[in-house]
């Protein structure tokens, strides 16, 4: 029976990133345990692919500090490992005067988090970027770049089993009792003996917690972001990526338009509650996944703070009209029949008893545990150095260093 010094639950980008960092660690027993079939089949497979800059996040926080270290780091791995990019850059869009002073504090946000090149924009020197694009400023960020974070995924699982560590796929985590100096890790398959473990379970990251007896002091609210595609015959309408002001009440970062890596534009998403933690579509429903949304208190005290913003979500999800005309804000030329259902993504966000979302990384250690129960965007971008504090923080706590 093999025993492993570190055992990793969840093979998204994540997990995985933490993974390619603790397999640097000669002798180190590793294994990553995926409940799919194949890695980054959730939040990494489902997100747009962007590459983020730095832009919006609080000064001095976790997300600032990881994705612009983090940002750096994807460009480099990428042209190492052959792994198409684009540094295409973007522009944030103010159509409104009420807006002007989020551009602002962007700006002043961009520069303290040590963007350079940042560009105040002017009425049609937006044009000189996104020559379809309506509004009264703007700012062009050139640090922002696209990928196929799924490819970035499946770099980094060639490279974990290079170094001798193993991915066991469609192996889900059911629970974890302790024998002595072992957990056993409950699967669908063989149970699964380490000395520590790090959950990286994105989407049931908080169950995973709680089924090692550790108070996640969260509850995972699903919410899922559709996207429509824009028609072939009006690519033309988006060079790169174009961005609204967003509204800084609300933690997404509004409908916006998306060049893909592969050449495809996106235009969205909507950011609406699902009915199941793995929903990619509208009709996904899934009876304890909504019990355990509508029977928290944190859920019940932040819908009725954005009950008039969620009400509008919805509204834009099952009335195309309402959708496109959110778009049109930002491009105006764009129509209904430009534009045809897209696919999906579902983040896993964290949400305090009080209703307060959890902005932030939140990662909680325990006794031969380390549990990362919220990682939103820039995850995916900051996954590479996310991954390195990872393994520096189980290497400190389980004294393997």
């Amino acid at each position: 029976m093999k025993t492993y010094d570190i055992v990793i639950i969840g093979g998204g980008i994540v997990g995985l990133s933490s993974a390619l960092a603790l397999s640097k660690q000669k002798g180190l027993r590793l294994a990553v345990i995926e409940a799919e079939s194949g890695v980054a089949a959730h939040q990494t497979g489902n997100n747009s692919g962007v590459i983020h800059s730095g832009l919006y996040y609080k000064p001095g926080s976790l997300k600032a500090k990881n994705c612009v270290d983090g940002r750096e780091a994807m460009y480099r791995f990428c042209a190492e490992n052959d792994i198409a990019y684009d540094k295409c850059g973007k522009i944030v869009v103010a159509t409104r005067e009420n807006e002007l002073s989020g551009l602002a504090e962007l700006k002043q946000r961009g520069g303290a988090n040590g963007l350079k090149g940042i560009k105040e924009l002017k009425g049609d020197q937006l044009k000189e970027y996104e020559p379809h694009v309506q509004g009264i400023a703007g700012l062009h960020i050139p640090e922002t770049g696209i990928v196929d974070y799924k490819q970035v995924s499946e770099t980094f699982a060639r490279l974990i089993r290079k170094s001798g560590a193993e991915i066991l796929l469609s192996t889900k985590f059911t629970g974890m009792k302790k024998n002595g100096s072992e957990l056993v890790l409950e699967t669908g398959q063989n149970p699964v003996h380490t000395k520590h473990l790090v959950n990286c379970g994105g989407l049931q990251s908080d169950r995973i917690a709680k089924a090692c007896g550790v108070n996640p002091g969260v509850r995972i609210v699903p919410f899922r972001g559709e996207y429509y595609e824009i028609n072939a015959d009006k690519h033309y309408l988006v060079n790169n990526l174009i961005y609204p002001v967003p509204d800084p009440a609300f933690p997404f970062l509004g409908v916006h338009f998306t060049r893909m890596i592969n050449g495809g534009r996106e235009a969205g998403p909507n950011a609406v509650l699902a009915f199941k933690r793995e929903g990619y579509r509208k009709t996904s429903f899934s009876l304890k996944d909504t019990l355990d949304t509508f029977t928290y208190p944190g859920f019940l005290k932040l819908g009725a703070k954005y009950m008039k913003m969620g009400l509008g979500e919805f509204y834009r999800s099952y009335y195309k009209k309402a959708f496109v005309r959110a778009v049109q804000r930002l491009i105006p030329e764009i129509e209904s029949k430009d534009i045809v259902p897209g696919g999906a993504g579902v983040r896993a966000q964290a949400l305090e008893a009080n209703g307060a979302l959890v902005d932030d990384f939140k990662i909680v250690e325990a006794e031969r545990m380390i549990h990362v129960l919220n990682a939103p965007s820039p995850a995916a971008t900051a996954s590479l150095s996310i991954g390195e504090k990872i393994a520096h923080m189980a290497l400190q706590n389980f004294s393997l260093s």
